[in-house]
């Protein structure tokens, strides 16, 4: 993987340009010394004999330093501006080169055999679990994706989503029919003994709001009494009437046989039996879901949904030390952990990543390697020639360099075994 340092030093196109003109520089400057010297031995190499030596040894070297600037030269460009065949390599063969290039790539990089093998020597598993087990990279991954959440939030339409809302409710809330599914779990709590923690319940608040409220009863009986009668005996009967039904709650709360209890079982057990298989009573519920369904709450609902979700999540999203972020954090924290301590689970990891990327390779190694070759073909020529002249014209520059030195050193020996041959001869 590239360091931010590494790649901080790779050079820039002005870099290159620079480094590209001054090897040229020294590169023409060297072929310019071989050939002072060349001139300067050639005139004086009668009067001082050894200079055929020398002469010879910068011949040699114009002759290397032309023949590697042609060469080069040829690649990029017609030498001289002159269109002499097989010159001007790239620009004229952009697209082929492109072509071979876009091949070369799906052939050797895309095959099955390295890709696959390079993704099976990595440990894709345990490296993951170990960048995921990181606190801070946790905290930037929950950070980026609470920064796409809201993205997502800001895009979509309040109206399209509560659209959606209203036809998954319609469809899945109020498409089935209600009293055959109420019925079996209602049969279900029933047959548990559910119903009795709600009974308790309410028997316990009903007990509790008589006794707050001893004036409930009021004069309920003693209004229906004979005008004629005292209303003392109005008072008594009220008071009377009033710790009976007290009495008789409490009474019910207290005995878990009691007759009261076992007939409200019956009855939830018939009604839950009644909305499974009644015709008349799921007729009755179908009616009532129809109306809810006719209902204008039922938009409002999803309206109200969705603001309340919408709400709730960019609060969330936006608080570092929300509930959603921190679970969100501890949740990648947590897997990175198990990647790198579960040999089994990385192996999944590892198995899954090599059979996706198998898949993408086999799939689509031709579009890949296609759009190398698409896009050389629509580089310009020249610019196409100036791009890869900048990333490798340095080190071209070096043939010259070392042509020059190389043809020096053979012009010299091819001199000194001919004038050793010569001697002999002579």
């Amino acid at each position: 993987m590239t360091t931010i340092e590494e790649r901080r030093a790779v050079p820039t196109d002005a870099e290159r340009l620079a480094a590209l003109q001054h090897m040229k520089r020294v590169a023409t400057s060297l072929l310019l010394v071989a050939a002072v010297v060349f001139a300067v031995s050639f005139a004086l190499q009668e009067q001082v004999p050894w200079l055929r030596y020398v002469r010879a040894a910068a011949e040699g070297a114009m002759v290397g330093a032309i023949a590697d600037w042609f060469a080069v030269t040829a690649l990029f460009r017609y030498p001289l501006g002159i269109p002499i065949p097989h010159t001007a390599i790239i620009p004229r063969r952009k697209d082929e080169i492109g072509a071979s290039l876009g091949a070369f790539v799906e052939n050797e990089f895309l095959s099955d055999e390295v890709v696959l093998g390079k993704l099976r020597s990595m440990g894709i598993g345990r490296r993951l679990g170990a960048w995921l087990a990181t606190p801070g990279h946790a905290e930037r991954l929950t950070a980026e994706a609470a920064v796409a959440v809201r993205s997502i939030l800001t895009l979509l339409g309040d109206d399209d989503v509560e659209d959606v809302i209203d036809k998954l409710a319609r469809r899945h809330l109020f498409g089935p029919e209600w009293g055959p599914a109420i019925g079996r779990i209602g049969a279900r709590l029933v047959a548990a003994d559910q119903q009795r923690a709600a009974i308790d319940t309410l028997l316990e608040k009903t007990q509790a709001w008589l006794e707050a409220h001893p004036e409930a009863f009021g004069s309920m009986v003693s209004e229906r009494l004979p005008s004629w009668l005292p209303s003392v005996v109005g008072q008594l009967i009220d008071d009377r009437v009033y710790r009976e039904g007290l009495a008789f709650v409490r009474a019910v709360r207290e005995d878990p046989r009691h007759p009261l209890r076992e007939a409200i079982d019956r009855y939830l057990a018939e009604l839950a039996d009644d909305l499974q298989h009644d015709p008349a009573t799921i007729a009755r519920v179908e009616q009532l879901k129809a109306d809810l369904l006719d209902s204008p709450r039922v938009r409002e609902f999803a309206g109200e949904a969705w603001a309340s979700i919408k709400e709730t999540l960019q609060a969330s999203l936006d608080d570092p030390g929300s509930e959603l972020r921190a679970g969100f954090r501890s949740g990648i924290v947590e897997v990175g952990t198990r990647l790198t301590t579960d040999d089994e689970l990385a192996g999944k990891v590892d198995e899954w990543v090599t059979d996706a990327a198998a898949y993408l390779v086999r799939s689509y190694r031709h579009e890949i390697a296609g759009v190398i070759t698409e896009t050389v073909e629509r580089w310009d020529p020249r610019e196409t020639t100036e791009k890869l002249e900048l990333q490798v014209g340095r080190d071209l520059q070096f043939i010259r360099i070392n042509g020059t030195v190389v043809g020096a050193l053979a012009g010299l020996a091819i001199y000194t075994v001919a004038s050793g041959i010569s001697v002999l001869a002579g």
